[in-house]
């Protein structure tokens, strides 16, 4: 006995492969906007801070401050992505448990010049450096 009659595996089988590229194009489409995000935060000057937010408004997807941090994560492994110039929209350093030590962004950051008080970055708006303006786009 099928669990399914015979006319309706096809429709199944249609169904599986159409899943399986909106999965794939979603992987695709993740893999792209981190890589975006990866372009502009090699862009930060050493001593200056952007946020997640405005990453992502510069990206056009200024809803989307939260996939930025989880890029951020996920850049750990890449040398050449300064993840620890990335803080909250208030200059907190809350990406700073995701390196190896809890203390390493803010050394990062300090060894830049960047002072932190209570993983807050001093003179957040001074040293904030806003893509969407810094770039003239």
């Amino acid at each position: 006995m099928r669990l399914y009659p015979k006319e309706d595996l096809e429709g199944i089988y249609v169904i599986h492969l159409y899943l399986c590229f909106v999965i794939s194009s979603l992987n695709h489409r993740t893999n792209d906007f981190f890589e975006q995000v990866y372009q502009v935060v090699r862009l930060i000057p050493e001593g200056r801070v952007t946020s997640y937010g405005a990453i992502a408004k510069f990206l056009g997807s200024k809803k989307s401050s939260r996939m930025v941090g989880w890029a951020m994560n996920a850049s750990h492994v890449l040398n050449d992505v300064p993840a620890h110039r990335v803080v909250n929209r208030v200059g907190l350093l809350s990406g700073k448990n995701h390196f190896k030590t809890p203390t390493q962004m803010q050394e990062l950051l300090n060894e830049e010049g960047v002072t932190i008080e209570n993983d807050i970055v001093v003179h957040f708006s001074d040293l904030f450096w806003d893509p969407s303006k810094e770039l003239n786009l």
